[in-house]
């Protein structure tokens, strides 16, 4: 058994960093929220999570090397988490799973249209919205200079909010 941990399988140690109630949680709100700042993730998340649970949850991302923290310029006190290149290469799992639930679970219409975007477009797609991500968290210059993936998935989101308020 490898040292400090259950296995050495590669199921078992993703599960250890990731496989909690809140981390893909967490990672997904930065992914398609953009959700940066502690405050905006505790409360812009529909789920609920406890300020302390967040805590916890950023301090073992940031351990992991999954997301990185700079102070904010604009206020002392604040920070700003951002994707590392092992964060965004989570990407493809995420757009799998949210892929499995739209296709298996009850999602909703709203939380929904995403993952069938996603699972639509593929991996060129995912490719093309990692390269973007990377502009925004890494500040790497996108290769492609094509539509905003995250433009696409936030209007087709708001998209569909609307059409339901009218309702």
């Amino acid at each position: 058994m490898t040292e400090g941990h259950r296995s050495g399988c590669p199921i078992n140690l993703s599960l250890e960093v990731l496989g909690d109630r809140w981390s893909l949680i967490v990672i997904r709100d930065i992914i398609f929220g953009n959700r940066r700042h502690f405050r905006d993730l505790m409360t812009h998340s529909q789920e609920g999570i406890a300020s302390n649970i967040l805590a916890t949850r950023l301090k073992t991302l940031l351990d992991e090397g999954i997301i990185t923290r700079a102070d904010d310029p604009t206020h002392k006190q604040k920070g700003i988490y951002s994707l590392t290149e092992k964060g965004i290469e989570l990407l493809p799992v995420l757009a799998q799973l949210s892929a499995w639930g739209y296709k298996y679970l009850p999602v909703t219409e709203e939380l929904g249209i995403r993952a069938k975007l996603l699972a639509d477009g593929g991996p060129k797609l995912w490719a093309e919205f990692m390269d973007e991500l990377r502009e925004m968290h890494l500040g790497i210059k996108r290769k492609s200079k094509g539509p905003s993936v995250f433009a696409k998935l936030q209007a087709a989101y708001e998209a569909v909010v609307a059409k339901q308020k009218k309702k």
